[in-house]
């Protein structure tokens, strides 16, 4: 069994910004899973964790099935990691069974970075998550959203809504990240990496 968690902000007031593109990746990836119809995640989820989960089985190339979990805390950012953690030790998982999507700030618009493990690198729904993981090596699959322009604060930037511009980068970096998460889920963390870390915007 994997476990996707999607990192993000609860409520309609966050539906569109850059902080939420963690939720965007689970729902586009429900849907192309076939288990929901577009925008459908939430109303189809189940509440468990502190969060929004829809799972199902997989049929991937290395096994016969898998098991896939995606969620959704609802805890807001920074207190993620209690969602997490619940569900780990529900299904007794691994950290390596364990996949975290986010936003990052250090990286272009759109483009993708794997990593096994690592630092928070200043995101506070990582730094919640190895509190409660006890724990960094986790994957991680984080998505850019551009550095905020000149005098303009970090947390105003990631609550704040796409760009038109953006918006054209983030759509087609979506359906990448569902192709690296299935990947990872397939293969691995390493033949995740070497196939999306170097793929163009």
């Amino acid at each position: 069994m994997k476990l996707i968690v999607g990192l993000g902000n609860p409520g309609s007031e966050y539906i569109g910004t850059r902080h939420n593109i963690g939720f965007e990746v689970l729902d586009r990836l429900a849907q192309k899973l076939g288990w929901i119809a577009e925008g459908g995640f939430d109303r189809m989820a189940k509440s468990k964790f502190d969060g929004l989960t829809i799972d199902g089985l997989v049929n991937l190339s290395t096994r016969a099935m898998e098991k896939l979990l995606l969620l959704k805390p609802a805890t807001y950012m920074n207190l993620s990691g209690r969602s997490v953690q619940q569900a780990v030790s529900f299904y007794q998982l691994t950290p390596d069974d364990v996949m975290i999507v986010l936003d990052d700030l250090a990286l272009p618009c759109g483009k993708l970075r794997l990593r096994g493990t690592g630092s928070s690198g200043g995101h506070n729904g990582l730094k919640d998550i190895e509190k409660m993981l006890g724990t960094t090596a986790y994957p991680r699959l984080r998505i850019g959203i551009d550095a905020p322009p000149q005098y303009v604060p970090g947390k105003d930037y990631v609550l704040g809504k796409w760009s038109t511009e953006q918006r054209e980068k983030v759509t087609p970096a979506i359906d990448r990240a569902c192709g690296a998460i299935l990947t990872w889920a397939d293969n691995g963390i390493d033949k995740a990496m070497s196939a999306f870390n170097t793929a163009e915007i």
